[in-house]
This record gives C-alpha cells, structure tokens and sequence, in this order.
C-alpha cells in the first residue's frame, strides 16, 4: 500500500487528499480556505469526523507546514517518509507537457514561466510544489497539467486566426483547462452510460468551463491560450473583443498589467453584478430584486448554453450532458437556467430530480442522459503520480 498526497493550490485555497493506492482509498482529506488573511479555515475530514479550525494562515507554504503536522500529531501518519509521492496540480503545461512528469529543476522553471499565462494559478502552484520539496525532499513531486488532457483537440479546433508564425514562436494556441476534472466526469458519465459516445461536460465553478468529448477524448474546450476565455467566470471576463482592451486601456489611460487586473480579477460575476464573484451571493441578490445580479446570472448561464450549442454540432449530435465542480454539482438554477435552452438537443430535464442534485436528472422524455457527478479532480492526479512516479 502506498500513500499519495494530492495537492490542488488555488490563489487563496489548497485543497488535499492523502490516498492509500492502489485502492484509492481517501485516508484523509480537506482544505485550507482564505489563505493570506487572519480568519483563515482549516478543515478536514478523517475517519468519518469532520474538524475544522479557523487560524491565521499567511501563505501556501504555512499551509503545507500546519496541515504535515496535524498528519503527524493525530497520527494519520507515522512520519513524513510514508508519504511516497506528491502529486500537484498545474493549471498551464504550455507545449511543453502532453502528460503529468516528475517535477525536477527544469519543469520548475518552466511552470514559472509559464505564469505569465496562467497569473492566478501557476504561481501559487508553485508556492505548493516548492513548500512540499522543503518538508519531504526526498519524496517523489509529480505535476498533473489542467492543459495535459485537451493535447488531443485538433488543430482546426485549436488554432487561432493570427500569423502562423506567432504559433510557432510562441506556442500561441487553444489549450483547454480543468483537464483533470473533464477527465473524471468524462470516464464517469462513460460508465454511467455506455453508449454515449458523444458528450459534454461543464465544469462549472469560480473557474468554468466546458469541453466537447468524444469516444473518450476531448476535442475541443471553452478556455483557450489562458484560463481567461470562454465563459463568464467569478472574476474572469470570459470572451470579448479583443479590441477592448485597448480601447479601455487608452480611455483609462492603463497600464497593461492593471488590464490584466481587471480582465482577471475585476470582471465577470463580481465586475457585472458589483456584489460578489461567489455565484450564491449574487444569485440571493437576484432574488432580492437586484437588476444588475439577475443581469449577471442571465449572462453567465447564456455564455454556457452558447458553447454547448457550438460543441454539439463540434459533435454532430449530444448523447450525456454532464455538470460538475461547485455551482454545477449544487444550484439546481443554474442547471434550469442552461437546460431550458436546450430541448431542441432533445434536452429535458425532472425539475424534482434536479432539485434535489440526483446523479440522472434528465426526465423520461429526454433524448439525452444528463448527469450531476460530483467531480474527483485529486484521484486523477494520485493516479498519475503512481503511473508517472512508478510507485507500486
């Protein structure tokens, strides 16, 4: 038996599970949320017993110090070298990773350059990657790429209209993110419903997106050289013009990275509604009467709805609908919202199974399957650390 640390750092969040492989047993798993402020929540979940504690935790690597010594003082571990390996995941691979890899010096540096694309994402990953070398050097670090699973998307689908030569110097493309997690739904829903060979799947949370799936493989995903296109995200804007952005930026007189800023972190649910980028506080604004939340949720669910209609015809027909991560798994309104849309895909959906997030909510009329799988974005990588790691 082997254990596995699977590690998910977000801009202000890590999440864990630690895996007893090859069973894939979760022997313990949680989050650190609101890392960087004074009420910062720890919580876990061990032996069917929920704790949680709030604590000041300042950074991603205090994270990784406190939650290696709650292992160790409540003996979910004997010490550090039971944990064999150490899987992280990484939002942007560039074209330099088609699959996971052992994390050396090199991969480093490449992780940290490709940051430049992926801001909120690559760089607190490697804040965890780095906090882990300094506790378990001698452990094995694999990094599992967001963009590793949609190298199978072809080049029609991924090349955008510029001067080829920006292709081949910069590796300026469609990649696709959240792999890991169309991944798993994708293998998931493949069971669930074997015969459906033709399906999507809407990672819909802070980060969103969705990706065409055919015979298993993607072949086409709503982000593209960043995480920063496709839907309407909490903060991010999701597609627009491209000629806004200089628009804005000569209006405002900007700088670009104050553009970026805004495009990043400014934008989206929080920029459209001016409440919050948390889809559940803006949707209790709607509900309370507010134009500019109902606005916003009226945009965010329209982007979904467009880009299932453009992966449907990606693949000729649509056999399983499926929604996961955060808003997709928990808001029933958000799947109406979508789902509404869509009867002319033979789309129709049990509004009492709906609400009550079963794993088929799809009514009996309904030509196609649509599920609610409750993403597993942390066994894809203790998977990948055992393949890559070559650990037994």
């Amino acid at each position: 038996m082997t254990k596995i640390m699977a590690i998910n750092s977000g801009s202000s969040s890590l999440k864990f599970k630690l895996f007893e492989m090859p069973e894939e047993l979760v022997l313990v798993e949680g989050s650190f949320e609101r890392i960087g402020f004074k009420n910062a929540n720890f919580s876990y979940k061990h032996q069917g017993v929920k704790e949680s504690i709030e604590l000041e935790i300042l950074n991603h690597e205090q994270a990784v110090n406190t939650l290696l010594k709650i292992l160790i003082d409540e003996k979910m571990i004997a010490s550090f070298s039971d944990i064999e390996g150490v899987g992280h995941r990484i939002s942007h691979g560039g074209t330099y990773y088609s699959d996971a890899t052992l994390i050396d010096e090199i991969v480093e540096e490449r992780i940290a350059e490709l940051g430049m694309l992926s801001p909120l994402h690559n760089p607190v990953n490697l804040v965890g990657i780095r906090s882990f070398k300094k506790v378990l050097p001698g452990t094995k670090q694999v990094a599992i790429f967001d963009t590793s699973y949609h190298h199978t998307i072809p080049k029609k689908n991924y090349m955008y209209a510029l001067p080829y030569e920006y292709f081949e110097k910069y590796g300026i493309r469609r990649y696709g993110f959240h792999g890991p997690s169309h991944q798993y739904v994708a293998e998931e829903s493949a069971k669930l419903n074997p015969k459906g060979s033709k399906t999507i799947t809407c990672h819909i949370g802070s980060g969103a997106s969705v990706s065409a799936i055919l015979n298993g493989q993607s072949i086409n995903s709503s982000m593209g050289f960043t995480p920063l296109a496709g839907l309407v995200m909490g903060t991010r804007t999701g597609d627009l013009d491209p000629q806004i952005l200089p628009f804005i930026q000569e209006q405002e007189n900007l700088t670009p990275q104050e553009m970026k800023d805004i495009m990043n972190k400014k934008s989206g649910l929080l920029g459209l509604s001016g409440i919050s980028s948390d889809y559940r506080d803006v949707e209790q604004a709607a509900d309370e009467g507010n134009e500019k939340a109902q606005l916003a949720l009226d945009v965010f669910a329209h982007q979904v709805v467009h880009y299932i209609g453009a992966y449907a015809a990606d693949l000729n027909g649509l056999d399983t609908l499926v929604f996961t991560a955060g808003v997709g798994e928990h808001s029933s309104r958000v799947r109406t919202n979508i789902t509404n849309y869509l009867t002319y895909l033979g789309v129709k959906v049990d509004e009492e199974k709906n609400k009550n997030d079963e794993l088929f909510i799809e009514s009996e009329e309904s030509r196609v399957k649509v599920l609610v799988i409750p993403t597993d974005e942390e066994v894809i990588i203790a998977r990948d650390v055992m393949r890559i790691g070559h650990l037994k």
